[in-house]
């Protein structure tokens, strides 16, 4: 028997065979679409009945929003700045999804990410500034995504549907190479499921956790006058003489090889060169002397 599969997209339909040979299953045995709901039409996930699920019947309670935003402070100190804004955002069911404390000489800064519930967003940033003395910078975003996890909800929902159907013609399947082609398409929704499953996942979970990155960093003033504590004219006057200390014993050192070895190496090169001069001057000296001969003149 031949089966002729309908193509499974996002919103596919569950396949249909075409006429039986008299292997297979028979094609007014075989579903269309999913099993039948007690009360007529289709199940499909979600609560709707039908072939294809309705947007509008898995309307969310209230609208789904990803909330982000960053805030630039300034704080006395770091450690206790860091410490109250935890207890703070833990107070409103929320944690620290990641940090980072960064230390520049004698400044340091730390930025720091808070995950809480996006419904408590005002009372975030309201125990961010109530910690800091400043607020340098504060900036926030927001992006609706329930037409998205509407679309997904859908999507998901008629995947469910052609899954169903898929099964109960598997399960009708008396055909080795019927079963398989099922199974081939089986395998395929049900990866498609899972991908949009994910997706609608990661959709709720950063719309119903609101996102705030927090730069905690000292005020210039305090932080001129971190540098200048740091600074000691005594050790400055102690780290000064040790180095001079260390220089004059460098030259010391070299001036006691240079006396040692220096110098009588210096005279052995000195004799050594005296030699080779004295013994050229005598060579030169023992070599015959050409005579010049000056050719007669004419008459």
């Amino acid at each position: 028997m031949a089966i002729v599969l309908a193509a499974c997209g996002s919103a596919a339909s569950a396949p249909q065979f075409g006429a039986n040979d008299g292997g297979g299953p028979a094609a007014a045995g075989a579903p269309s679409a999913a099993p039948a709901a007690p009360g007529g039409g289709d199940v499909v996930p979600g609560g709707s009945t039908g072939g294809v699920a309705d947007p509008q019947d898995v309307v969310p309670d209230v609208n789904l929003i990803i909330r982000t935003g960053t805030m630039t402070v300034e704080v006395p100190s770091i450690d206790p700045a860091l410490l109250k804004a935890r207890t703070e955002i833990a107070g409103l069911g929320g944690y620290v999804s990641a940090s980072d404390q960064a230390n520049d000489g004698d400044r340091t800064s730390a930025s720091v990410t808070y995950r809480f519930p996006s419904a408590r967003w005002e009372d975030a940033q309201t125990a961010i500034r109530a910690i800091a003395t400043k607020v340098v910078l504060a900036k926030t975003g927001s992006s609706e995504v329930t037409g998205q996890v509407l679309d997904l909800d859908a999507r998901i929902a008629n995947l469910r549907a052609t899954e169903q159907a898929l099964q109960a013609i598997m399960a009708k399947a008396t055909k080795i190479s019927d079963i398989l082609e099922v199974q081939n398409q089986l395998t395929g929704v049900q990866g498609q499921i899972e991908q949009l499953s994910t997706e609608q996942a990661h959709l709720k979970d950063q719309a119903s956790l609101a996102t705030l990155t927090v730069l905690f960093g000292l005020p210039p003033t305090q932080a001129v006058v971190s540098t200048s504590r740091g600074w000691d004219p005594g050790a400055q006057l102690d780290q000064a003489s040790a180095a001079l200390l260390g220089i004059g014993q460098t030259l010391a050192s070299a001036g006691i090889w240079l006396l040692i070895v220096g110098v009588p190496l210096g005279i052995v090169l000195l004799v050594v060169l005296g030699l080779a001069i004295f013994v050229g001057r005598r060579l030169r000296r023992s070599r015959p002397t050409a005579a010049l001969v000056v050719p007669p003149t004419g008459g």
